[in-house]
């Protein structure tokens, strides 16, 4: 294919070249109706580009014409049998792989460190998680993906499970060997299913992890906003032909799509690939450089850690991508909270994430050696004011067995709730989420019963001021539970 066609975004230029008479939405016709001081910081070219899905155009929701071609130049690029563009991100592209296997009441066997979408998904397809615990990392407090061996557990006990869902690479870049759990799950003619989000450069470069594609899976949600160049809230389904049926996927991803698709996002995500397929490998070896520049540059630098090719070697840390520059602060006598929150008012350095002890820096194509140099000397100068006589805090990393699930996610969810003290709620079947950072496991899901074990966790993170999400009282001194019915005597 030729991967110099951009024909989504060619189509879109010349319908605004040809200047015509709009009588449709969007109601501000090119911007002559937008607040003028928005129109004129976001650019005349950008809303001349705000349309719908008028003939010329296409439509995402059935493709046949410019989106349908760029979708197979995409596909091309990715390594699938088919793409499927997402302007609901890659939550979107998530709630669709899990729709388009599970029915309610089905089995799905997850990671317990998944995203709220995954949850989410769940609870909309009234499926029901079987949970895999993830490898936990004792020296950096943080969570790795999970093992060939934990799923082939999981696989013996629930041979009846309609699919495996597999978070690869992990938010800190570490891979697990998924072309083995791939077979694994396809000797049982189960499908996988592949969280991808950030992972869209490993698909250009032989430095970088196995691919999702690359590694067999049936279908991977894949973020091109995170990493690869396109605009937030864009991202690509990837769906390998033979377990799964591509027109169920289309009609699931459409019934979860608004009909006001965003062109400006979609044209993006058709420039993106052509940039991606043209210059990717050189965009990454870019990235790779910078970023292990970065990485030696903080390993010299007394109190920070960011681990690299010796975190290789187990079962759970198979490969890593080096772009995700992890950096452990603990021995700064600090949180990866309070380092965030100095690193912007001393610097006006931004962070991708930060946990209780650690921060991460996403290093991409957008980077240069002028923005790692910023990096790196905010990060000396947060050495230079905490270091010296630091103590290291105590890591602590452990988390409560998972709880009995007693109803499915989406019984639970939608079940007579009522509202009763947290301390008080052990033995009661809570009715909504309850995540506690770090190192973001779900500690609570809709249809487990609540533990004295779960309470005291979550209550200790509470008092020592870490975020606890999820529940709407934020404050977590009451919970929402399943109404129990009295015994008639």
């Amino acid at each position: 294919m030729d991967h110099n066609k951009t024909p989504l975004f060619d189509a879109l230029r010349r319908h605004a070249a040809a200047d015509p008479v709009q009588f449709h939405i969007p109601g501000h016709k090119k911007g002559l109706g937008s607040d003028s001081e928005f129109r004129e910081f976001i650019g005349d070219n950008a809303l001349s580009i705000d349309l719908i899905n008028i003939a010329p155009l296409d439509d995402l929701h059935q493709p046949t014409g410019v989106i349908e071609e760029a979708q197979k130049l995409a596909s091309d690029a990715f390594g699938s049998d088919y793409t499927y563009f997402s302007v609901q991100g890659t939550s979107g592209a998530i709630m669709t792989m899990i729709l388009t296997v599970c029915a309610p009441g089905d089995k799905i066997i997850v990671p317990r460190n998944v995203h709220k979408s995954i949850m989410s998904a769940i609870i909309f397809a009234g499926a029901r998680p079987v949970f895999i615990s993830p490898a936990r990392d004792s020296n950096l407090g943080i969570d790795h993906g999970i093992t060939t061996r934990s799923v082939r557990k999981a696989l013996e006990r629930h041979p009846d499970a309609k699919a495996v869902l597999v978070i690869n690479p992990t938010y800190f870049g570490i891979c697990t060997n998924l072309k083995e759990i791939v077979e694994l799950v396809h000797s049982y003619d189960i499908p996988v299913l592949v969280d991808e989000a950030h992972g869209v450069l490993i698909h250009f470069h032989e430095k970088l992890p196995m691919s999702a594609m690359q590694a067999g899976a049936d279908m991977a949600a894949t973020s091109v906003h995170k990493l690869g160049g396109s605009m937030t809230q864009s991202s690509v389904l990837n769906v390998r032909k033979g377990r799964v049926n591509p027109q169920r996927v289309q009609t699931i991803i459409s019934m979860l799509t608004t009909t006001s698709t965003s062109y400006i996002l979609l044209a993006s995500l058709d420039t993106s690939r052509r940039h991606l397929a043209l210059n990717g490998h050189a965009l990454a070896e870019q990235a790779i450089t910078l970023a292990q520049h970065a990485r030696a540059e903080v390993n010299k630098i007394p109190g920070l850690h960011s681990f690299g090719e010796e975190i290789l070697g187990d079962e759970a840390t198979y490969d890593y991508d080096p772009t995700k520059v992890c950096i452990h602060v603990r021995h700064l006598g600090i949180t990866g909270y309070e380092t965030e929150n100095w690193l912007r008012d001393n610097y006006n350095v931004e962070i991708e994430l930060s946990d209780m002890y650690n921060i991460l820096c996403l290093v991409t194509p957008g980077d240069t050696f002028d923005s790692v140099a910023k990096l790196i000397e905010a990060l000396r100068g947060l050495s230079d004011k905490f270091h010296e006589g630091a103590e290291a805090r105590e890591l602590v990393v452990k988390i409560p067995e998972i709880p009995q699930l007693s109803l499915t996610p989406r019984d639970a969810f939608y079940a007579e709730t009522e509202v009763i003290p947290f301390k008080e709620s052990a033995g009661r079947i809570i009715a909504e989420f309850i995540y506690v950072y770090p190192p973001g496991i779900p500690i609570l899901l809709p249809g487990e019963v609540i533990s004295q074990k779960n309470i005291d966790y979550i209550i200790d993170h509470v008092e020592v001021g870490l975020p606890v999400k999820g529940p709407e009282d934020r404050s977590i001194e009451y919970v929402k539970v399943i109404v129990e019915e009295t015994a008639i005597s």
